[in-house]
């Protein structure tokens, strides 16, 4: 049972990734260090829901 999720720039608030994660054994939320092209710089990504 994968699901698709957006990964949220933590600064800036944009959704700059999207990933599958499996929701049975994955139960928290996903928290990556990515790169965000609007500040040009590496930040921490938190995991949103997107619209189906």
């Amino acid at each position: 049972m994968r699901i698709k999720v957006g990964l949220k720039c933590s600064e800036s608030g944009d959704i700059n990734y999207t990933t599958y994660k499996n929701s049975k054994t994955t139960t928290e939320k996903l928290e990556l260090k990515k790169y965000c092209p609007r500040l040009k710089k590496h930040t921490v990504h938190k995991e949103v829901k997107l619209k189906s």
